[in-house]
This record gives C-alpha cells, sequence and structure tokens, in this order.
C-alpha cells in the first residue's frame, strides 16, 4: 500500500503570539526601569502562572476551589526550607531548580488533599476546599517549627555559587529566571488544554453525566487535573519564596485564594488568555491602587460586582466580541458610542469617587484636617457644598452614561444582525 502523505500548514498566528510573548517578558524591564517596576513585572509573572493554573480548576474542570493558595503557600514553603538548606551546605542543587521543588511539594499536597477534595463536585467542591483552607491556616499558626509562627522563615537567595556571574542578589536576575519559568509553565499549561485529559477536563466541566455514560471517571479526571494545577501553583509559590525571601502565614491564608478567584474571574476564566490579565490587574491593584487610595478594596469590590452583573465572561470576552466586530468590519460604526460611554462613565465615577474619598477621609483621616485631595481637586469633607457638588456630578454622569448604554445597545444589536445576515450570505454563497 502506498504511503499517503499530507501537508499540515504551520498555525503562523500561534508562532507570532508566542513570539511575541517571549518579546515581551524579555524587553519588559528594559522599558520600564525603575526597581518598582521590576519588582511589579517579577510578582506579575508569578501571578500569571498562579492564575493559570488555579484556571485549570475554574475555567477548564469547572470546580470552585476556595484554597487555591495552600498548593502555592505550601510550594512556597517548601521552597524556602531547601533554599535555607542549600545555604547551609546541606542540599546541593542550584537555586535555578528550587521553583521546581516547591513544585513538587504543591503536587505532593495536592496528591494527598485532592483526593479527598475532588471526590465532590460543585458546590460540596467549593465547600471542602475552603474546609481544606482553613485547616492549612490554622496549622500554620500552630505548627511553628515548619511555617516559623507570625515571623514566617526567611533566607538568602544569593545561595551556592554564581553561574556566570549569576548570584540572584540583583532584582533584574530574579525578574529574568522568573520571566523563564513563566514562559515555560504558559506553554505547558497551554499544551495541557490540547491533550486528551484536558479536552475530557473540558468535558467533566460541561457534561459529566455523559462522560460517565462513555466510560470514564470523572473523578479521576478531577483528580489528576488537580495535581497538576497543584504542580504548577507550588512553581508560583517557589518562585514567590525566591522573590521575597520570606513566607509568612498569609502566603495560605483565605485572602490569597480569594484574590486567584477574583482576578481570574475578572479577566476571563472561559478564555485561556484571561487569567494572564487578570494576573496583571492583580499586583496593579495590590501595588499600586493600595497605595494611591485606602478604599482601594471598596472600588475593587465595585468593580468585580459591575462585571459580574453585565460582563461575566470578562475583560476577556469583550476583548473577543470586540475582535469578531472587528473581523467583520463593523468596528468603526461604534467606536463613538465606546467614546460616549467611556466619558460619561468617568463623570459617573469621579463624583462618586469624590464622595467615597470623603466618608474615608472623615473616618480614618479626620486627625489631618477637613481638606483631602482627589484627582488633585481640594474637597472639604465636612463642606455641604463638596458633598451637593460631587453628587450633582455623580448623578449627571449617570444620567448620561445612561442614555450612551442604550445608544450603544441599540447599535450593538444593529451590529450583530448585520454580522449574523452576512454569515448566512456566505454560507449561501458557498
Amino acid at each position: 500500500m502506498a504511503a499517503v502523505y499530507k501537508f499540515k500548514p504551520y498555525n503562523v498566528g500561534r508562532w507570532v503570539i508566542w513570539s511575541l510573548f517571549a518579546l515581551v517578558l524579555l524587553l519588559a524591564p528594559l522599558v520600564f526601569t525603575s526597581n518598582l517596576s521590576t519588582t511589579m513585572l517579577a510578582q506579575m509573572g508569578i501571578a500569571i502562572i498562579a492564575c493559570l493554573s488555579y484556571n485549570m480548576l475554574l475555567g477548564q474542570g469547572g470546580m470552585l476551589s476556595f484554597g487555591h493558595a495552600v498548593y502555592t503557600g505550601l510550594g512556597s514553603y517548601m521552597a524556602m526550607h531547601a533554599l535555607n538548606a542549600v545555604s547551609a551546605g546541606q542540599l546541593g542543587i542550584p537555586v535555578t531548580l528550587l521553583p521546581l521543588v516547591g513544585g513538587v511539594a504543591g503536587m505532593g499536597f495536592a496528591v494527598l488533599l485532592g483526593y479527598v477534595t475532588t471526590k465532590k463536585a460543585g458546590t460540596p467542591f467549593a465547600m471542602i476546599t475552603m474546609g481544606v483552607a482553613e485547616l492549612v491556616f490554622a496549622m500554620s499558626l500552630m505548627f511553628s517549627e515548619f511555617f516559623g509562627g507570625e515571623a514566617g522563615v526567611s533566607g538568602n537567595r544569593v545561595a551556592g555559587q554564581p553561574f556566570m556571574g549569576i548570584n540572584f542578589g540583583a532584582q533584574i536576575q530574579i525578574y529574568y529566571l522568573i520571566a523563564a519559568y513563566t514562559f515555560v509553565c504558559v506553554a505547558l499549561m497551554y499544551a495541557f488544554t490540547q491533550t486528551p485529559l484536558g479536552r475530557m477536563l473540558n468535558a467533566v466541566r460541561d457534561n459529566p453525566e455523559r462522560v460517565e455514560f462513555i466510560g470514564y471517571n470523572t473523578q479521576r479526571v478531577r483528580y489528576f487535573a488537580f495535581i497538576i494545577a497543584g504542580f504548577f501553583a507550588g512553581i508560583a509559590g517557589g518562585l514567590g519564596a525566591l522573590n521575597f525571601e520570606i513566607v509568612t502565614a498569609e502566603v495560605v491564608g483565605a485572602g490569597r485564594s480569594g484574590a486567584y478567584l477574583l482576578f481570574t474571574f475578572l479577566g476571563g476564566a472561559t478564555f485561556f488568555f484571561g487569567p494572564i490579565l487578570g494576573a496583571i490587574l492583580m499586583i496593579i491593584a495590590f501595588v499600586l491602587l493600595s497605595e494611591l487610595t485606602k478604599a482601594w478594596l471598596l472600588y475593587l469590590g465595585l468593580v468585580f460586582l459591575f462585571m459580574v452583573m453585565y460582563a461575566p465572561g470578562g475583560i476577556a470576552s469583550l476583548i473577543m466580541m470586540n475582535l469578531r466586530v472587528a473581523k467583520f468590519g463593523k468596528l468603526r460604526q461604534i467606536w463613538t458610542s465606546y467614546l460616549g460611554l467611556g466619558m460619561t462613565a468617568l463623570v459617573m465615577l469621579a463624583g462618586a469617587g469624590a464622595m467615597i474619598e470623603m466618608v474615608y477621609h472623615l473616618q480614618l483621616n479626620s486627625a489631618l484636617g477637613d481638606i483631602v485631595k482627589f484627582m488633585g481637586v481640594p474637597l472639604n469633607a465636612k463642606s455641604l457644598d463638596s458633598w451637593v457638588g460631587a453628587a450633582f456630578v455623580m448623578l449627571t454622569g449617570l444620567g448620561l452614561f445612561e442614555l450612551a448604554r442604550r445608544q450603544y445597545l441599540s447599535e450593538w444589536g444593529e451590529i450583530q444582525t448585520e454580522i449574523e445576515k452576512d454569515i448566512k450570505r456566505r454560507e449561501t454563497a458557498v
């Protein structure tokens, strides 16, 4: 029988995207050169791995976990203890491999805890993960020999023999180590989505009854995915240990798990690149927004509320919807509506933000006087004029936003109708 040869063309778009991703990781610290920027970029790389590993559970497997920080945090502790062993000459591995120690630790704890956790799905799964998270956090305060108590465990990443002058003392050196791990881990997690196990995990998420009917064990699929997610979470934890050189009980706390859930959802759990966007937003919120205002958690909660109400697919879904519109050449028909929505939203948020800042000033900083600055404008928190002015700006912006929103919805509906007609026309022509 004659051999049949088939030509499979390269996916040029995929090569371009991955090349650009590598280029961004390589050049980012050369563009943002300050120490703060380099530190934030390193934290973004760690957060990208952690959020993508969490999305293996939430987005790909439909498993709502409230305890993902258990595996990033325990990976951090194990990597830190390994680092101290290297510094003491008791362990002969290079610092560059310590994140893998965290990964193996995260995978090991996922093997141990995941077997029980993945016995259930849906709400029971979520409740079990919350219980496990609270158990581990309580243990972190009880077993100070391993967890270091309230002070945590610290170390020095400048350990062992330097390689080609690299000892990871400088922040730029640890950034490039994190960037290398980020690229490899992101590539591996994307490759996982293309494997039979990854596809079966999607099937378990969408229709577990049918998966059971055709002979697959849904618990086993969830368990294997849980273990893999734990491995990558542990790598993120190990990188975090090297970056900060200290690990405290906060890394296994409910707040950290909630942050992974919140920002993975905001980025878009149904798309692979959504958690990457969410991880970037997480570091911006935690590092920059928290420095700008004490009400940053309130703003973050409001953003999450509106995203759940109006864009449950996250930022990634908004991007993909508009790329579809742009593909059919309709984006220019709606850009004025986007401009109107953006301008009126800014006016509304300016008024609401002024009122929020005055409330926080009266509650927390009243001893510093009555004046609070918001967006460069001095406001008297105890003056009726400031409150009336802020309320007027907010209500005016809200009214204009509602008018812009109705206009946008009308134009969006017309564009979607035109796109559907265009699709049917092309199908008929074929």
